[in-house]
């Protein structure tokens, strides 16, 4: 995975046309290569919980190197909420500790995707 917009194409089939928040995480290996897409929590209408530790976990059981994280917005809204940043910031920390980074976090929509990375909120 070099770009968001490799990332967003290889996730977008997961959220099509979702009428609910659903929230998944791309495990990478070394060369940033796909291990894995993992569907983490399925939520409701305005929003979905996924613990830190999860993600982890599942990174760690997968030897994975790094993650990407996606979720989408039902509303169509590519704008993350005050919540989205909160949480993208408590897992990138995580993740460093670990030494398992966060790559990029995508919100997406059925029109688009906004990536925290390339929009330098990581």
């Amino acid at each position: 995975m070099d770009s968001s917009e490799r990332a967003f194409k290889e996730l977008r089939p997961y959220f099509t046309d979702l009428s609910h928040e659903e929230f998944f995480v791309m495990y990478l290996n070394r060369a940033n290569e796909l291990i894995r897409v993992k569907q983490l929590s399925i939520g409701g209408v305005s929003g979905t919980y996924v613990d830190p530790k999860i993600i982890f976990k599942y990174g760690i059981d997968m030897d994975a190197s790094a993650v990407i994280l996606a979720h989408n917005h039902p509303s169509g809204n590519r704008k993350p909420s005050e919540s989205d940043k909160k949480i993208t910031k408590q897992i990138k920390q995580f993740g460093e500790l670990i030494e398992m980074p966060v790559l990029d976090h995508l919100i997406i929509t059925d029109n688009g995707y906004f990536s925290f990375s390339d929009q330098e909120l990581l």
